[in-house]
């Protein structure tokens, strides 16, 4: 049964942590496949070279800048682009070999099942047919 949206954290996307410059809190979609764990987390406006991507034990932490800001006089101001910053915690048992593609906005994070190495940085590769198939899609 999945889970609710973490309203809370829906409620405080950053919007006014944007606009004070500290990284807004990415949310997350995160599931089990056959012999890994996926993070899936939305990074609008940034591109695969702007995400960093660190597995250590068992916590990821995903960063992301943008290249420039864009000062607007907006009439409505309801969203904001990054910077971005999130840590998850993985289940017991993964934390295995590591994957990242980005495509179309959005981050795919597969974590293989194993113990945790340490800490490393996880290479951030943009999707496409190169990257694991589809778009946004982690490799298998």
């Amino acid at each position: 049964m999945a889970s609710p949206p973490d309203d809370d954290l829906m409620a405080t996307g950053g919007g006014d942590q944007a606009a004070a410059g500290r990284p807004q809190q990415v949310p997350v979609n995160m599931y089990e496949a056959e012999r890994a764990v996926v993070v899936v987390a939305p990074l609008p406006g940034v591109m695969a070279e702007d995400v960093t991507v660190t597995v250590d034990d068992r916590v990821v932490t995903i960063a992301a800048d943008l290249r420039t800001k864009a000062p607007k006089d907006y009439l409505l101001h309801e969203w904001h682009y990054g910077p971005y910053e999130r840590r998850v915690e993985l289940p017991e048992g993964f934390g295995g070999t590591a994957a990242a593609t980005f495509a179309n906005g959005q981050l795919a994070l597969r974590v293989e099942r194993g113990e945790g190495g340490g800490r490393r940085r996880v290479q951030v590769e943009a999707g496409g047919a190169g990257a694991g198939g589809r778009p946004g899609r982690p490799p298998r």
